[in-house]
């Protein structure tokens, strides 16, 4: 396999657990780029209950996964909750609002076709 290095640390072929690779901290977000591009980002993301995004939007495409807790993700005006293992579409340049509805971690993967 090859060792070639991708931008944040991580090598071709390398295994991670996306859980245990970022913490939840009392009342903080936090984040860790795992890997970023002009046409992908993937970063991992920790939020404490009732920690969130304000509305904004995106150039790219944007994917939320949830990987523990339950987090409302507003995009537009519909609002959706979403819990660990599933998966939701945030369009590029539409407003879209994230909320933690308890300690949670995501991974946001973030790509322009």
């Amino acid at each position: 396999m090859s060792s070639t290095s991708l931008d944040q640390g991580l090598t071709a072929g390398q295994m991670i657990e996306l859980g245990a690779e970022i913490q939840v901290n009392p009342g903080a977000i936090v984040s860790k780029t795992l890997r970023k591009s002009p046409n992908l980002n993937l970063t991992l993301f920790a939020f404490d209950k009732d920690q969130g995004l304000s509305g904004h939007s995106s150039p790219m495409d944007a994917y939320v996964q949830i990987l523990e807790g339950q987090m409302k993700i507003t995009i537009g005006e519909e609002e959706t909750m979403l819990g660990e293992g599933q998966l939701i579409l945030m369009p590029a340049g539409v407003n879209h609002a994230l909320l933690a509805l308890e300690p949670s971690k995501m991974l946001l993967t973030m790509v322009s076709l």
